[in-house]
């Protein structure tokens, strides 16, 4: 998996560090929003709370993640499919958070309708998040 995190950094301009790759990598391994806490878990020991802080943030600047908001309020990081770019994040699509399994995915097919605010309005970013069971858990058998 490494040359995949290796050629996502190159491709958004950053510098290959340890750090960075393992982090990425949970994001690879993972094909759903992840928090800060859920990429400790996964990281352990191996990277301090703050550097993925900050590898979260220069994620974020580059385009390489985008912020998901859930349900709580907690911040949760996707990585970016194509459309972002270090000057523009394009996620006009739903977010859905699991009941069951507390997995928030994005929808990248699910797009959003534009919606036309009034003059002198400026649109910054905008949350859509669905909240109900997904397919895997709607398909589980029950216990």
């Amino acid at each position: 998996m490494a040359i995949a995190t290796t050629v996502l950094l190159q491709d958004f301009n950053l510098r290959n560090t340890n750090q960075r790759e393992e982090i990425l990598e949970v994001f690879l391994d993972h094909n759903h929003a992840l928090s800060h806490a859920d990429i400790e878990k996964q990281v352990g020991n191996s990277i301090d709370r703050v550097t993925i802080y900050r590898t979260l943030k220069t994620f974020l600047n580059k385009g390489l993640v985008h912020k998901v908001l859930d349900d709580a309020g907690a911040v949760k990081y996707a990585l970016c499919k194509n459309t972002c770019t270090t000057s523009e994040h394009q996620h006009d699509h739903v977010h859905f958070k699991c009941v069951k399994c507390s997995v928030t995915s994005c929808l990248e097919s699910v797009v959003l309708p534009k919606i036309n605010l009034p003059e002198g309005y400026e649109k910054l970013e905008s949350n859509f998040l669905m909240i109900g069971i997904c397919e895997q858990c709607s398909q589980a058998p029950l216990s």
